[in-house]
């Protein structure tokens, strides 16, 4: 088994040299932080995630979480892990110093949380959702609320959840049945059965805060009579302490095909009618409130399809240097070499390795463009609005097909269990349904943030003159000519069917939708294509300035790669989308 090694280099370079870190510490808030200081915390950051994280990844996959009478038991070693995660100040570290946080921008977070995915997805959940549902208080709550749950919830002693779905209401909220009640002294009673609560139970924190969508009584039907509200496992007395257990139990944990360390609850609220919550914000406002939090965590699990590809790769890289097998084609000499020599071999592992390196840079940029956002850049919101689906979306539709491509290199013995090839795949194929599915972020993607944008198409056709910018400027470049050439087709297969996008909306919306998903896919492919011919062209100003570190070498042949690899499907996507909805509706309901 390989151990994790966080690629560090990579994240430097990522974050110095293309998110524009020293920008970001310079922005108002952020004056603690400094290039030295993140590196200092990239370093920390890879000890305990190679350290404490990685060694309890294979007992949370092949152990996982049980549950007996509602008591939920976490994985060997979670429990442990995540104490000393508190302790060291890991969960405190983006949020606001006024509640005990440390503060630190976005940029630098996406960086970390990388590590904790990669090294331990199952275990990187819990502190994952107690941040959205911080987010949510934060942004939403009552200064009482705020007061009284933000500081143990930074400090990471009491987790978080978001409980939305429900047995009959799983991506349409709109049929949402679980209730509310006021009781008169600012209380309410809930009740209802939710599903799929990530860590909903756990042995870890030691009070567990569950944001619950619910109805009041008098409440309008559909997605505006929907409420927020907070509901404790344990209540909280005056002075902090924890008070008597509320009316809520976790009814079981799903058996699932992957994340197995990650206990996921089946939450049922008010079974003895004394379940009790307190309202955040106003009464039906509670969807726009939950996007708060579901907006926070749909880029950090885009992540997730990063941290997951990051390490199916080195796993697979180890195997590949280990291996002896069959002759190397086209190697005359009798020497016995590894399988890395193979040309298909080098094909997988550089299809992987391309393609994490552009989903990185995608994720750590949108970043920046969230510390820019939070200090008022306008420009950085709508660029932030425009890419947080693509993020999400072509950021796990990769990591599933990445994991894949990685346990190829093992051959027969990946689909065995014991080599660990697996659970990278298992533990991915999550990641593209729960926090809205691929085709929820491609419907948001074509819908919301371009079709029905204040301006329609403005912030995708800015985006597409930033892109065409860069590409005109290495095309001067010889050694870059190629990869400028690539990305300059891919720009214009992107801007053809946002076009085509454009036009069609409003008369052929399920035309448009068809195609919604292959447009997710076109965009991700266009600007993580850019982002990667933007660090060549770093890249081959420090080989020309005599650099004699070989990571600009690597850069450029990875980003070389992805131009020749990757960019040429832009067109074929394209085409799917302006001539393929017809198809879709071809076959009639009675056939399938």
């Amino acid at each position: 088994m390989s151990n994790y090694i966080a690629p560090i280099r990579d994240m430097q370079f990522v974050l110095n040299e293309v998110a524009g870190l020293a920008d970001v510490c310079a922005l108002p808030g952020n004056e603690e932080c400094s290039v030295d200081l993140v590196e200092s915390i990239l370093d920390e950051a890879s000890k305990f995630a190679s350290g404490v994280l990685d060694p309890i990844n294979r007992g949370g996959d092949t152990v996982g979480s049980s549950c007996k009478d509602g008591v939920v038991t976490t994985a060997p070693g979670f429990q442990e892990a995540y104490k000393l995660f508190c302790e060291t100040g890991w969960n405190a570290m983006p949020f606001s110093p006024e509640f005990g946080g440390q503060g630190l921008p976005a940029v630098v977070t996406m960086a970390v949380n990388e590590m904790w995915k990669s090294s331990n997805m199952a275990f990187a959940l819990c502190p994952m959702l107690t941040g959205g549902a911080i987010e949510a208080i934060a942004h939403h709550a009552s200064d009482e609320l705020k007061q009284k749950y933000l500081p143990k919830m930074v400090e990471g002693v009491w987790s978080g959840t978001m409980n939305l779905t429900e047995p009959n209401a799983g991506s349409d909220l709109a049929a949402i049945s679980s209730k509310a009640k006021a009781v008169g002294d600012g209380t309410y009673l809930v009740s209802g059965t939710k599903i799929f609560i990530t860590w909903g139970e756990n042995d870890c924190a030691e009070n567990i805060i569950h944001l619950v969508l619910a109805r009041l009584p008098d409440a309008p039907a559909g997605l505006k009579g929907i409420s927020l509200f907070l509901v404790p496992k344990f209540l909280v007395n005056e002075d902090g302490s924890l008070g008597k257990r509320n009316d809520l139990i976790c009814s079981s944990i799903e058996h699932k095909l992957g994340i197995h360390g990650s206990p996921t609850a089946v939450m049922s609220y008010g079974d003895n009618d004394n379940c009790v919550g307190y309202l955040i914000g106003e009464e039906n406002k509670g969807v726009g409130y939950m996007f708060t939090m579901m907006n926070h965590a749909r880029v950090n699990v885009g992540l997730e399809g990063v941290g997951i590809a990051e390490r199916a790769y080195q796993h697979a890289l180890w195997y590949a240097r280990e291996r002896v097998q069959g002759k190397i084609i086209g190697d005359k000499s009798d020497e016995k070499k590894t399988i890395l020599h193979h040309p298909d071999v080098r094909r997988l592992l550089m299809e992987v390795k391309s393609r994490t390196e552009a989903m990185r840079t995608l994720a750590y940029y949108a970043a920046a463009q969230i510390d820019k956002a939070h200090a008022g850049d306008a420009a950085a919101q709508a660029r932030i609005d425009l890419l947080t689906p693509v993020v999400k979306g072509w950021s796990t539709e990769q990591g599933v097909e990445l994991s894949s491509t990685a346990l190829q290199v093992f051959g027969g013995v990946g689909f065995v269990e014991e080599t660990g090839a697996a659970q990278y795949y298992r533990d991915s194929r999550i990641t593209t349904i729960y926090e809205g599915t691929t085709a929820i972020q491609a419907n948001d993607l074509v819908g919301r943030k371009l079709a029905r944008e204040k301006v329609p198409g403005a912030g995708m056709k800015a985006l597409i003159a930033e892109m065409t910018a860069t590409a005109d400027e290495l095309a001067g470049n010889a050694q870059l000519a190629g990869i400028a050439a690539n990305l300059k087709n891919g720009i214009a297969a992107l801007s053809t069917a946002a076009e085509w996008i454009l036009a069609n909306y409003e008369s052929a919306p399920q035309a448009v939708h068809a195609g919604s998903v292959p447009f997710l896919k076109l965009t991700g492919i266009v600007v993580g294509g850019w982002l990667m011919a933007k660090s060549a062209g770093i890249a081959a100003q420090h080989i020309a300035a005599g650099t004699t570190d070989d990571f600009y070498k690597a850069k450029l042949a990875t980003a070389n790669y992805f131009a020749a690899h990757q960019l040429p499907f832009a067109a074929a996507y394209a085409a799917e989308i302006i001539g393929g909805a017809d198809s879709v509706f071809g076959l009639p309901e009675n056939l399938f």
